[in-house]
């Protein structure tokens, strides 16, 4: 059972109206991660679409200190601040840094691998809506084979999705999660631990996106569930080297029955021009990295 299902904080941080599209799912897990976090926290984040939900100055809809930078700095933004808080001896201060796939997987790699291998003490939060949504739907290294986007708009994207989970395992964190919106119990859980936790821990959420996915807003939680469901989004944690299944994912790992992805992509847009070959790419992709977390999780 969830650590925290009968004690989840009931204070909200979001206020009522923000400029975040309906049905985001980055408000949803936004509202549960700000529950776990708690006062004390101080966040910074790039241009986004996270920045759109703040609001602009000198109006908010987060009741959480925030800063803004550049696309490529939210990880040196946060060390600077967490230098900043120790200067001060503000130890009891968490600083996390949200930013979205393309901030992270592309412009902000460098400045992140960089915290990430000094071990400077901060959350890095990615949610991964699989493109630069904010700006018009442009790809990223995140955006799935066979996806439509506005610089995809002929042939789809024609390579994979970059395996940054891989990428931020290499640097040997004493905290790593993966979690979805749509299991918001599991998602809060593994912010409240990762709050307790020293050094670089990196949290990457699946993030569903009506506009960009091309699916009705209403349909959202729906879609996160699916992710789940065919393996291709999975709920995991890694402490000290240690991976191990978490919440859905750990009962489809033990039971051996996801859905094929044809499932979870014919119920959005944006594969509408995807062939047969790259579902069959997309298909296999998804069992491979499965079958290696199958091998992760017995040790």
């Amino acid at each position: 059972m969830p650590e925290n299902l009968f004690k989840v904080n009931m204070k909200e941080y979001i206020l009522p109206g923000s400029r975040a599209c309906q049905g985001c799912g980055l408000t949803l897990f936004y509202r549960y991660a700000l529950k776990a976090l708690r006062e004390n926290t101080v966040i910074t984040l790039p241009a986004c679409c996270l920045c759109v939900l703040h609001g602009i100055y000198p109006k908010t809809a987060v009741d959480i200190p925030c800063l803004n930078n550049t696309f490529a700095s939210t990880a040196a933004s946060a060390s600077g601040i967490v230098a900043g808080l120790n200067a001060l001896n503000r130890t009891d201060t968490t600083v996390v840094a949200v930013a979205g796939d393309g901030s992270t997987y592309d412009m902000g790699i460098q400045a992140l691998s960089g915290a990430a291998e000094r071990g400077t003490d901060f959350i890095y939060v990615c949610y991964d809506n699989e493109g630069y949504m904010n700006t018009g739907t442009q790809r990223s290294s995140a955006t799935p084979l066979g996806a439509l986007t506005t610089t995809t708009p002929i042939l789809t994207k024609q390579q994979p999705k970059k395996d940054f989970i891989k990428i931020m395992e290499a640097h040997n964190l004493p905290y790593m999660a993966a979690a979805s919106p749509s299991y918001p119990i599991d998602l809060y859980d593994k912010f409240v631990k990762a709050k307790r936790i020293k050094g670089t821990r990196y949290m990457h959420i699946y993030v569903p996106c009506p506009p960009g996915w091309m699916y009705p807003a209403r349909d959202t939680v729906r879609i996160g569930k699916l992710a789940v469901e065919t393996g291709i989004a999975v709920l995991f944690e890694i402490e000290d080297g240690k991976f191990r299944f978490t919440g859905r994912s750990k009962t489809l790992a033990e039971r051996g029955k996801r859905l094929p992805v044809i499932n979870y992509v014919e119920r959005q847009g944006r594969f509408k021009k995807m062939n047969l070959e790259q579902l069959k790419q997309f298909q296999t992709g998804v069992d491979n990295k499965w079958n290696e977390y199958l091998k992760m999780a017995e040790g």
